[in-house]
């Protein structure tokens, strides 16, 4: 439990998810690329950014950034939202 202690409160932890999500989007990214299944790039990348912005909101917090820095992620993470948001209502889904 020590080491999933220290991962949380060093901020660390939001790294492992950011590098999953990144991976995550390049995976299926390629798989929708090359045999057509799976979620279009850009819906994708708009739900993964609403998300990332948001862990990188809580980095912030934990690690004492400061709160421009939380507010930064806040703010680009509802962007995303909106973008996810008008994408979705546009398919009609």
């Amino acid at each position: 439990m020590e080491i999933l202690s220290e991962l949380i409160l060093s901020g660390r932890i939001i790294d492992i998810v950011i590098g999953v999500l990144i991976v995550e989007l390049l995976l299926v990214s390629i798989l929708y690329r090359t045999q057509g299944k799976g979620i279009p790039p850009y819906p994708l990348l708009v739900n993964i950014g609403a998300g990332g912005s948001l862990a990188l909101a809580i980095k912030a917090a934990v690690t004492d950034a400061g709160w421009q820095w939380i507010a930064l992620w806040l703010v680009t993470s509802l962007v995303f939202h909106v973008l996810d948001i008008s994408a979705r209502w546009q398919r009609g889904t």
